[in-house]
């Protein structure tokens, strides 16, 4: 069982009276060539480290790499707990867990890439606020994932989902698009609702650039994650409300692709342009480059120490 674009998804699911999750499901365990248990419980897995990564900052003082972000998260999580949140519940939860995943991702944490490390926040944010708020069980939750994967499979199949090829838009709005997929199905939505709930997400991004301040997965990444994640809930509640989007999901990855390729290179994860040449923002590198090379230097002067002659361990035969 296998589709390559769209239509064909759609195509199999309402001739087969099946859901995009378990098309998806079907595909991975006949493509890994393995049980449909191994299937599940690597699905089980990634949803356990998504869960964990969205949780993390909420208890845990995280330091990044280049010490742009940390304790978003738990600043958002306080903002709501304390009645001053203007999102309502849903958007701030799924708000405060995107941008919490990207500071265990810029602390060197444990995350899922999906579809990638810059985009990270993007579905467990929304997923795990889904899950806290209707109380979906880890099962629905690690189903939808796979309605999720069929998404971020049709972009990379027809598009991409890089940065460096197709900016900001090919990365969170991917996530975005994925997110939103797997959350009108979690609320009963058909296939077509799915796909263009996908469709609307895409658009409300394209054209969005990749600009990361210092090379460094952090600013603007942790808010675009966020913005990533209420725009997925967005979609999701027009396609559920039976708006249809006008243009079908393989239309829609090719424009988002076409307009991608016509990003100049500037703006497209080489930090030489947008946010990364503003005058705080480099400011904030020429810092960051500081530190990175003192660390450098006390490291090598701890090395020397290691291979010091009169150190026993090392001494020659």
């Amino acid at each position: 069982m296998n589709f390559t674009n769209g239509a064909q998804l759609l195509e199999y699911c309402e001739t087969e009276n099946k859901t995009i999750s378990e098309a998806m499901f079907a595909r991975e365990t006949e493509f890994l060539e393995q049980p449909a248990e191994r299937t599940r419980e690597r699905m089980a897995r990634a949803w356990s480290i998504m869960q964990a990564a969205a949780q993390r900052p909420m208890t845990e003082e995280l330091v990044s790499m280049g010490g742009m972000i940390g304790g978003e998260s738990k600043k958002l999580h306080d903002l709501r707990t304390e009645g001053k949140s203007i999102c309502g519940d849903v958007v701030s939860k799924a708000v405060a867990y995107a941008v919490g995943v990207l500071e265990v991702n810029a602390s060197m944490g444990l995350i899922v890439a999906a579809p990638t490390a810059g985009s990270s926040g993007v579905i467990p944010g929304v997923l795990c606020a889904l899950k806290e708020q209707y109380g979906f069980t880890d099962e629905q939750i690690c189903q939808a994932l796979f309605n999720a994967a069929a998404i971020g499979y049709l972009v990379t199949r027809n598009a991409t989902t890089a940065g460096a090829e197709g900016g900001c838009q090919a990365e969170v709005g991917s996530a975005s698009a994925m997110a939103a997929s797997a959350a009108v199905e979690l609320f009963g939505g058909t296939p077509a609702q799915c796909l263009d709930a996908a469709s609307f997400a895409m658009i409300n991004i394209l054209g969005l650039v990749c600009d990361p301040i210092g090379g460094l997965v952090e600013n603007p990444c942790q808010g675009r994650n966020a913005m990533g994640a209420s725009n997925a809930l967005v979609a999701a509640e027009m396609a559920l409300a039976g708006i249809h989007c006008i243009t079908p999901i393989d239309e829609t990855i090719g424009v988002v692709y076409a307009v991608g390729r016509s990003i100049p290179s500037e703006l497209r994860e080489t930090s030489l342009g947008g946010m990364a040449t503003a005058k705080t923002a480099c400011e904030v590198c020429a810092a960051c480059a500081a530190k990175r090379r003192q660390d450098a230097e006390e490291a090598e002067e701890k090395k020397k120490g290691w291979f010091n002659r009169d150190n026993e361990a090392f001494k020659p035969f």
